[in-house]
């Protein structure tokens, strides 16, 4: 799930001076800590909208401010911040401390850089931003009659931060920051959908459709009326505001094409936003050879595969018919949410083979809320809370099941749930000898690189064994982020238009159509951060060869596999040195 938050990097708006108070102050791993804590607590305050997705509810009456004037000084802070941790003497830190000196870092590095790109700018897309708001509910417990309180709070703020958006779109107008009309007219579509809706109907209303034992039935009757009310005066007409404003006036001044390579920040801009997604030094150019290299080779391996599954046709021919053959489908959205809960059934047992460590929060499989399903992709996760009071989630997309194929559905659930990002995620949240924000950090490489990787664990599990289909849906989702590398960059920096990479797409993967169109088109809205997945699944499996090699009999996958994940989400050059440290280890 993408929300649009405060930034690259959630960062308080003002800084507390570091006072000695002390031999612990002027000890460098204490004031490395002290800062680590300062920071986290001011980043919460700064993203309400983090913290209630961490189960911190001091906030949940508030919506993040988007105001410019926010954004700027949190800019500044940031800097301040930069020079403040850099200050601190490395040599003299402890190991771990190293580490995560490092990894603080190079987050506020990125942030201060990333600032002068403007990509703040962009508010909304297709698969996320301010339109899909009502996804936080997702994130969200409602046991208590103030927990209900505090959502009719935001609903009533919901107004100003709709107009606060705006207006940093309208910023994006003036200085050249904007999207695509391919994009913003299916924007405007969910739009018209929201504005033209019965206020009962919204998403927004989801929590007072049900309410826990515990509340009172007059507590009931109160808060539903006023929740109603709310999303009728308040949630509906600011979704019109936008609508108007998105029809009126920033429609006719988006792009014809698709590509970043339009904006003010040009190519320059494309550069960094590979760069923070891939955490690594990597070109456009040099992504993008890797990109089709990763084709060729997957698309050998699929042609293997379509003879092991005894057809006798064509690959274009093959993929029409998982395309096309009902035996793939199951008829009704019921059947398909069955079938995913039976599959992840099937994949727990089997997680002893490949994590020597697993953690203790659970998980589900729930649909994705109707309103969203038509225009976000086949599935996503949600980490659990923290203190263990909600489990993790593995959502799927339940719309129109005649195009949500069978063979697809063990390497999605490996991805999404276990031993993917439900697990990867909450091992993260249980290092409590970690900093907060190691615990929580989300680099996309490390992460969508890690639950790539566990796609092909499933056969480290034998779950494909005797099932050439599956293994093929394990091969059409490596072939899917391989032509990511080639499409992202090509549109984004190669003057590629939207049909090109529609096209090559479906030429190159057997997903269908629509799952097609809707995954283009958030390339096009999220430039760069469809390149981490494939670059994190690469160096993950990289290193995993280098430790067979050096290791031979000695090497433990589970053991491997827990060295990656007790780490919590960290840039890729960190995650090498680390695996190095540990290879070494087990080599004396």
């Amino acid at each position: 799930m993408r929300l649009f938050a405060s930034s690259v990097l959630l960062a308080p708006i003002v800084a507390a001076t570091l006072v000695a108070q002390g031999p612990s102050a002027a000890d460098p791993g204490a004031r490395l800590h002290m800062l680590f804590d300062r920071e986290w607590e001011w980043e919460l305050q700064q993203s309400p909208l983090t913290a209630s997705s961490l189960s911190d509810k001091r906030w949940n009456d508030r919506w993040d401010d988007m105001s410019l004037a926010a954004l700027d000084m949190r800019q500044e802070h940031r800097k301040k911040v930069l020079d403040e941790v850099t200050a601190i003497p490395r040599a003299q830190l402890s190991v771990a401390d190293q580490v995560n000196y490092d990894v603080f870092r190079y987050q506020y590095r990125m942030s201060v850089e990333g600032y002068q790109y403007h990509y703040q700018l962009i508010r909304t897309d297709v698969y996320g931003g301010v339109q899909n708001t009502e996804q936080v509910i997702d994130t969200l417990s409602f046991t208590s009659v103030k927990d209900y309180e505090d959502w009719l709070a935001r609903l009533a703020g919901f107004p100003a931060y709709i107009d606060q958006n705006i207006e940093l779109m309208r910023e994006g107008m003036r200085t050249n920051v904007l999207l695509p009309k391919s994009i913003v007219n299916r924007v405007k579509q969910q739009l018209d959908r929201m504005v033209d809706g019965k206020p009962e109907d919204s998403g927004f209303y989801r929590p007072f459709r049900r309410f826990a034992a515990a509340i009172p039935a007059a507590d009931q009757a109160r808060l539903s009326a006023g929740g109603l009310e709310r999303v009728r005066a308040n949630v509906i007409p600011a979704f019109a505001r936008l609508r108007d404003f998105i029809a009126k006036d920033y429609l006719p001044a988006c792009y014809d094409q698709a590509g970043w390579w339009q904006t003010s920040s040009g190519l320059a801009g494309y550069a960094y936003l590979a760069r923070l997604y891939t955490t690594t030094d990597l070109t456009p150019q040099q992504i993008h050879e890797i990109g089709l290299k990763e084709v060729a080779r997957i698309k050998a391996a699929m042609e293997q595969a379509k003879a092991e599954a005894g057809f006798t046709g064509t690959l274009p021919e093959f993929f029409t018919y998982l395309r096309t053959d009902p035996r793939f489908y199951f008829k009704t959205p019921e059947d398909l949410l069955d079938g995913y809960r039976a599959v992840a059934k099937r994949i727990d047992p089997e997680l002893v083979k490949v994590i020597g460590t697993p953690p203790r929060l659970p998980y589900g499989v729930t649909p994705i809320p109707d309103a969203v399903a038509p225009n976000v992709t086949t599935a996503y996760a949600n980490a659990g809370a923290p203190d263990g009071s909600r489990p993790a989630y593995f959502f799927v997309n339940l719309y129109k099941p005649e195009t949500r194929p069978k063979w697809e559905m063990l390497t999605l659930a490996l991805h999404e749930a276990e031993p993917g990002h439900c697990l990867q995620q909450s091992i993260a949240q249980e290092r409590t000898d970690m900093p907060a924000f190691r615990r929580n950090a989300g680099f996309t490489a490390y992460v969508e690189g890690w639950a790539l990787y566990s796609e092909s664990l499933g056969e480290d599990m034998g779950l494909y064994k005797g099932d050439p289909y599956s293994r093929f849906g394990q091969l059409t989702y490596q072939m899917w982020r391989a032509v990511r590398l080639v499409i992202d960059t090509g549109m984004h920096a190669m003057h590629w238009d939207r049909q090109r990479a529609l096209t090559y797409f479906m030429e190159n993967a057997a997903k269908t159509e629509l799952d097609v169109t809707n995954e283009t088109d958030r390339y096009i809205g999220w430039p760069g951060q469809a390149l981490a997945y494939k670059i994190g699944e690469l160096k993950i499996k990289e290193l995993r060869a280098r430790a067979e090699q050096k290791l031979g009999s000695r090497f433990d996958l589970r053991k491997f596999n827990d060295v990656i994940l007790q780490m919590g989400a960290v840039p890729l050059e960190v995650l090498e040195q680390q695996v190095d440290g540990w290879i070494a280890g087990q080599a004396r």
